[in-house]
């Protein structure tokens, strides 16, 4: 995409935004942040770009009111040298459990074998299961249930039996 193409490109990522009935949009590069949003509650991740979705659509809320991509609830650096680290697919929203008001799918604690599900990260009313790469016992969880998260973030520290 040429700097041409990018006020084009842009409006037409907006107009699907508005179309698809999603509430949040985030997008990161290191020269380039993008944060839509059609939820008042919502709180802006610092620095990001305010944009209205269309003119159809709801403006992109101001900076108090938008939902911050989620903070590691542990420090990685204080996580045992063995420690297999499972990270978010994508950015999303992190689910612990398959539906509001269901248990977890696993706690800190709790024994799985690669490929057990772990969680769910949903983005524009798509859910992805991020299973686990290893067996082995959740040593920590390291995102707050319902956060906002980025492609890459550690979700989950499993020990290896």
């Amino acid at each position: 995409m040429t700097g041409h193409d990018f006020p084009d490109a842009l409006k037409q990522l907006l107009d699907e935004f508005s179309r698809s009935g999603i509430r949040e949009l985030h997008i990161r590069k290191p020269d380039f942040e993008l944060y839509v949003s059609t939820d008042a509650s919502a709180a802006r991740p610092q620095a990001a770009m305010t944009v209205a979705a269309s003119a159809s659509a709801p403006a992109a809320q101001p900076a108090a009111t938008q939902k911050p991509i989620a903070a590691p609830i542990a420090p990685i650096s204080s996580l045992p040298d063995d420690a297999v680290i499972i990270n978010a697919p994508n950015l999303g929203t992190f689910y612990r459990a398959p539906k509001p008001g269901t248990a977890n799918y696993v706690e800190v604690g709790s024994k799985v074998q690669a490929g057990d599900e772990l969680c769910l990260i949903e983005v524009m009313k798509l859910f992805t299961a991020v299973r686990a790469g290893a067996s082995g016992t959740v040593h920590a969880v390291l995102v707050e249930d319902g956060a906002m998260v980025e492609g890459g973030q550690p979700l989950f520290a499993l020990v290896r039996d």
